[in-house]
């Protein structure tokens, strides 16, 4: 039998099927979703007229359809495993049976890494969307710690899985830390009769919840509107995710549009890097457009404006026009006729000694209280070639001018802006409104600050022109590739905007809570590996220890298989650090980290008192829970990796720079330190890129891998929320 196509799944709306979504998500299957009142629960209808009810039938059938191996047990044996934990997912979702069910999952997972033999499955699709839908209640639990082998495996899940696992919860479940299932809006299902609405307004829905006004179910249009003059930043990225967030609940689409209207600032080298930003956020972008694909119209309705009376040309100096809209002093030249305005239009247009003194104004209000209603610029003149078109035009429009206008002629249906242009919200309607384009509504979003951190393009600009970052990309930036390289990964990204959602307060953020979700997502996957500080190391020497080195294959996570194993050597001598060999005393006990207890017998000073060597026993026998320190160690080999451990701080010194505060008066003269360390021989093979930890050291980057031996493997420290920096 030919296999019929999807035609649609159809569920009630406050009860979104999480386990199919994800696992057709994961799988690649493109799932048409509707959500019916009438329905009961899950229906998926084919386009031969058949259909599956129910959650978990629904749920095999797409194990079976899909194309990853063993997603629904590679034998019959295994098959009926996964189908008893998908018969046992509902107990989680009984308030009464939730904490058995997770002590329950907690002792199975002790040495498993997947609940059905050594794959991923159906089975762990279901059982993350049932402890995801319990909302805060699971969240209370992850934090806690109670049951660290189910936490492992859920964030395990999360990070492998991140896009489509986060694109799901971000539709279907509160953004607070994946909390209660949200009510979907609901499309009206046609009738026998085929009558439809296609109004499909918001329902009841969680209370955190914000609506975009006159929103229509697929028929609303977004876009997000970077100027290209620097890198994405952490700012940007939250209003790219708003919108893509807007565009996935109301089912329609974004548009990427680079506002290119000033050459001097502006490259193809920022298009090409804010391309590549926006799709490691994952946004998906129905297309790209550019402002200046529009220049020519926009010419010819400046023109038409002039025409009208509603626009004239200006040639007051710009510091006095400034003055004059502050004070609510028309210009002199506000009552020009329009064949003087048309004439210093072309001058513009010509690019000439005069049009080069003149700017294009639109005539609105020059007594309206908002300001940005007195006359704005319209156009002004600039010689500079434009990076996309050449020399072909001498003027361009200013953003005030140009948004209004492009947003209306792509059938944007929501314009989402930062509150900080609250009060140029009234400019951009009227501006419409003499254009005589349909008006496009705005949504405000409140602006991202972080603590210790600018957003200005132009002041960014200003360390990366005087060298004080190594470019757009320097860990210490708060650009999207910024913090990538220093270690932050984008779904911790993600979720930590989305936990903000929508909301207009304004706030100051703090970095540690953003590592803190990142450090959640890493450690539950990322290896371990060994280090030991460079200056002033020293070595143990172990007298009963092995006369010949050897070699034991241990696993670099000893909860994820994931991560794989790694070679250790173990030998009569080994390298520790010098702040470890200060804190032990004559005749102790210790635990060497992957080996065992050893009594440290001597310990051998130089004149000055510093510790040049140490001299003990190996005691295996002993136990480690007697030991106060647990030590990380090196064999003496030839085969150990030079590294070079660098560590950031922030860019400036103050939390928040006041108004008219000037940000050169708040650098921070200490910003990069670097720490020569040795490190396992497993790193030789590090990826650029990879995230790992050094055991009780923290986590890193690898930023430059091994290449040679006389070249250091640079890693950059990852902030995990609460350490604090060895720079301080």
């Amino acid at each position: 039998m030919k296999e019929a196509g999807l035609k649609l799944l159809s569920f009630p709306p406050d009860s979104p099927p999480l386990s199919i979504i994800s696992a057709a998500k994961i799988a690649g299957i493109d799932l048409p979703i509707q959500t019916s009142s009438s329905a009961s629960s899950p229906t998926l209808s084919f386009s031969n007229g058949l259909k599956l009810h129910g959650n978990y039938v629904i749920l095999r059938y797409i194990g079976r359809l899909a194309p990853i191996p063993n997603f629904y047990g590679d034998n019959a044996f295994h098959a009926a495993q996964i189908d008893e934990w998908l018969e046992y997912t509902p107990t989680i979702s009984c308030g009464s049976e939730f904490e058995n069910a997770c002590g329950y999952m907690e002792v199975y997972l002790e040495k498993r890494t997947f609940f059905v033999s050594h794959y991923f499955s159906i089975a762990d699709i279901a059982i993350w969307s049932g402890l995801a839908g319990t909302g805060q209640r699971w969240e209370s639990i992850r934090k806690s710690n109670k049951y660290p082998n189910l936490v492992r495996w859920y964030n395990s899940i999360s990070a492998e899985y991140s896009n489509p696992l986060m694109e799901v919860t971000a539709l279907y479940v509160g953004k607070k830390g994946l909390g209660k299932p949200v009510a979907a809006k609901s499309k009206e299902v046609k009738n026998v009769t085929g009558d439809s609405s296609d109004k499909a307004k918001a329902g009841s829905r969680s209370s955190s919840e914000i609506d975009l006004p006159d929103a229509e179910m697929g028929k609303v249009w977004l876009r997000f509107a970077p100027e290209p003059s620097g890198f994405l930043h952490i700012g940007h990225a939250k209003a790219a995710l708003l919108n893509q967030y807007f565009a996935q609940r109301y089912h329609g689409e974004v548009i990427l549009r680079f506002d290119d209207t000033n050459p001097t600032k502006e490259s193809n080298e920022f298009v090409e890097n804010l391309i590549k930003d926006v799709e490691t956020l994952g946004i998906k972008y129905q297309k790209i457009t550019y402002t200046s694909d529009y220049f020519s119209k926009l010419m010819a309705l400046a023109e038409k404006l002039i025409k009208e009376g509603k626009a004239y040309v200006d040639d007051t100096p710009r510091e006095q026009m400034q003055k004059e809209r502050m004070d609510g002093i028309e210009s002199k030249c506000r009552s020009n006729s329009v064949e003087e305005n048309l004439k210093l239009w072309k001058e513009m247009i010509a690019g000439s000694e005069r049009g080069l003194q003149c700017c294009l104004r639109g005539k609105l209000d020059m007594q309206d209280p908002n300001k940005s209603l007195r006359d704005p610029v319209y156009y002004r003149c600039n010689p500079v070639p434009h990076h996309r078109i050449g020399s072909k035009y001498k003027i361009y429009p200013t953003y005030d001018f140009a948004c209004p206008f492009v947003d209306a002629e792509e059938g944007i249906t929501h314009a989402l802006r930062s509150s900080e242009y609250h009060d140029r919200n009234a400019q951009y309607h009227r501006i419409q409104e003499d254009m005589g384009m349909r008006k496009v509504h705005i949504y405000e979003f409140s602006r991202l600050n972080m603590v210790y951190t600018l957003l200005s393009k132009r002041k960014l600009l200003w360390f990366v022109q005087n060298g004080k970052v190594d470019g757009w990309d320097d860990p210490r930036f708060p650009t999207v590739q910024g913090i990538v390289r220093r270690g932050l990964k984008i779904e911790a990204l993600i979720q930590f905007i989305l936990e903000q959602g929508a909301s207009k307060n304004l706030n100051l953020m703090e970095w540690d809570k953003l590592w803190t979700l990142n450090k959640k997502i890493i450690d539950p996957v990322c290896p371990r590996h060994t280090a030991v500080i460079e200056e002033r190391r020293l070595l143990l020497t172990l007298t009963n220890g092995p006369d010949k080195p050897f070699v034991r294959i241990i696993p670099r996570h000893k909860k994820y298989d994931g991560a794989g194993e790694k070679a250790t050597t173990y030998t009569k001598r080994i390298w520790l650090d010098y702040a470890d060999a200060e804190c032990i005393s004559v005749d102790e006990e210790v635990t060497l980290m992957d080996w065992g207890n050893a009594i440290v017998k001597e310990i051998i000073k130089d004149q000055d008192g510093n510790i040049t060597q140490l001299v003990g026993v190996l005691h295996l026998e002993g136990s480690v829970k007697t030991t106060k320190l647990k030590l990380t160690w090196l064999a003496e080999t030839n085969e150990l990796v030079n590294l070079s451990l660098v560590e950031f701080d922030y860019l400036i010194t103050k939390k928040k720079l006041e108004e008219g505060e000037d940000f050169l008066d708040a650098l921070n003269p200490c910003t990069k330190k670097e720490i020569a360390a040795i490190g396992d021989s497993n790193m030789h093979n590090l990826k650029q890129g990879e995230i790992l930890q050094l055991e009780r050291k923290g986590y890193y980057r690898c930023d430059v891998p091994f290449t040679r031996p006389l070249k250091p493997v640079v890693l950059f420290a990852i902030p995990d929320g609460r350490q604090q920096s060895v720079m301080k």
